[in-house]
């Protein structure tokens, strides 16, 4: 299983995606679920995948060979708005999806993949969208600027107590952290490494990409912290009635 989230604030955006691909008693195997593709001062596009890991590969070969190729109708270096992205991907997941289902459809494997896709082009705004197996896509809002893909249900409390469009981007980043660590710890297919980055609004590059596991020092602190602090939390909620002396006198 998955479990990626982005997050687009005013100061840019997140991104954060687990690499554990299948998880079982003898067979624990990762594969990156982020993908770069990055033209400095230009552009810089973040997708992130959840789904059939053979459709998610094909997307993400036919995104390259488009860009490889200067004789290409259109490719992400070639796009003038982020919408035109979204739309462009959407028609290459249908189409690798729909190439190989029918294959597939007699095995009753699903081929579906959904994607996040974060990213900036020069003048314009930067956007994250969620794109469907149907090559539709919605933006994340101000009313709700994240999207999940995968195991989203064990890691959203947080971002819907903490994440606004004001959220700074270096707490946008610990919220997502901690996000895939509550996952990590109540669903066994979703783990580390985890990939994290980061785009600042304007800059058209990755500011920080780090993959974080079990040996990073900064990581274990957030788990460590987080911890505790919610424990120290609830031993100071106020109490019930009948734990109050002399309640009745």
């Amino acid at each position: 299983m998955t479990y990626c989230v982005g997050i687009h604030v005013d100061r840019g955006l997140v991104l954060a995606a687990d690499t554990r691909t299948s998880a079982s008693f003898d067979d624990v195997r990762t594969h990156g679920k982020m993908h770069v593709f990055e033209k400095p001062g230009e552009c810089v596009f973040v997708l992130m995948s959840a789904g059939n890991l053979a459709t998610t590969q094909a997307v993400m070969s036919a995104l390259r060979r488009d860009i490889e190729n200067p004789d290409s109708e259109f490719s992400l270096f070639k796009a003038k708005r982020l919408y035109e992205v979204a739309d462009y991907i959407g028609r290459v997941l249908v189409a690798n999806q729909a190439q190989i289902g029918e294959n597939a459809q007699q095995n009753g494997v699903s081929v579906e993949a959904t994607l996040i896709l974060g990213g900036q082009i020069a003048g314009g705004e930067a956007a994250l969208r969620l794109i469907y197996p149907l090559g539709n896509w919605i933006n994340a809002s101000p009313e709700t600027p994240y999207l999940q893909i995968g195991e989203s249900k064990y890691g959203k409390p947080i971002l819907d107590r903490i994440i606004d469009r004001g959220t700074s981007l270096e707490d946008a980043a610990r919220c997502a952290l901690v996000s895939l660590d509550s996952t990590i710890r109540s669903n066994v297919s979703v783990g580390l490494p985890i990939d994290l980055a980061i785009i600042k609004d304007g800059e058209l590059r990755i500011d920080q990409k780090i993959r974080i596991d079990e040996r990073t020092p900064f990581f274990a602190q957030i788990r460590t912290s987080w911890a505790q602090k919610l424990t120290d939390a609830v031993h100071s909620l106020p109490p019930f009635p009948w734990e109050t002396p002399n309640a009745d006198t």
